[in-house]
């Protein structure tokens, strides 16, 4: 029994040693493969390692690399991440965030790669790499905020151009319109001075054949008075003894007809008959 337990005991021992190397030989292929730019198979090979040795930190620290270089950012940083949680040691807390704040850059947080240069810095304060890294970020951040107020000020620029535009757009439309207003208008005012001057000319030539008509018919009363013969004072006075000798006799005449009748009647009635 005794002999069992230590052969038993013996073989663990032994094994612990195979695994250990097993971890050491995916890293160092993944490193090879790493150092080619062959980042996909290193990936691979760092994946065994973690699956030999669950707690090993260099194959989950290279692993979160060769994510990163395949630009699988989101997996980078959760691998990271996960790290920096657990993690007690400054230097490796200060490249954790390093690493953390350079996947941040790449997925453009400025303020959380900011941030997390800064917590680097914290554990690793004499890093000249993360200095650098966190001056850039910042350079990006202040570039990032020109180049929106840029935008907003070319927006603003385009906006107002474009209420100018409008401005003198709705101004050339209404000088148009005024201008075909006061064309019509003219045309109006000039159809009616037309009229008012046909009318005028057609009063004028009223009045002028009246006139005319006016001046016939004292010229033909003047040609009448002038075809009556003229008589002397004389003459007026002779014509009018003849006139009144005429009368005269003409009432003697009646005067006698009147008589005979009477007495042709008086000689009727006394007839015998």
């Amino acid at each position: 029994m005794v002999k069992m337990l230590i052969t038993m005991i013996a073989a663990v021992v032994i094994s612990l040693p195979s695994a250990a190397q097993q971890e050491r030989k995916f890293i160092r292929g993944g490193n090879d493969l790493f150092n080619k730019q062959d980042f996909e198979k290193a990936e691979v090979e760092y994946r065994k390692a973690l699956d030999t040795e669950v707690k090993s930190y260099e194959g989950a620290f290279n692993l979160g690399d060769a994510l990163y270089k395949q630009k699988k950012f989101d997996e980078a940083l959760q691998q990271f991440q996960s790290l920096a949680q657990n993690e007690k040691d400054k230097e490796k807390l200060g490249e954790l965030y390093h690493n953390i704040g350079n996947t941040l850059l790449a997925m453009n947080k400025l303020d959380e790669s900011i941030e997390a240069y800064k917590q680097s810095l914290r554990n690793r304060p004499n890093s000249q790499e993360t200095k650098y890294n966190l001056e850039f970020a910042r350079k990006q951040k202040q570039d990032q905020q020109n180049q929106d107020q840029n935008k907003d000020q070319q927006d603003q620029n385009k906006d107002q151009q474009n209420q100018d535009q409008n401005k003198d757009q709705n101004k050339d439309e209404n000088k148009d319109q005024n201008q075909d207003q006061n064309k019509d208008q003219q045309d109006q005012n000039k159809d009616q001075q037309n009229k008012d001057k046909q009318d005028q000319d057609k009063q004028n030539q009223d009045q002028k054949d009246q006139q005319n008509k006016d001046q016939q018919n004292k010229d033909q009363q003047q040609q009448n008075q002038q075809a009556q013969p003229k008589i002397s004072k004389e003459d007026a006075k002779r014509l009018l003894e003849a006139l009144e000798a005429d009368e005269k006799k003409t009432q003697e005449k009646v005067q006698k007809d009147k008589v005979q009748a009477q007495k042709a009647k008086k000689m009727k009635i006394e007839k015998n008959w």
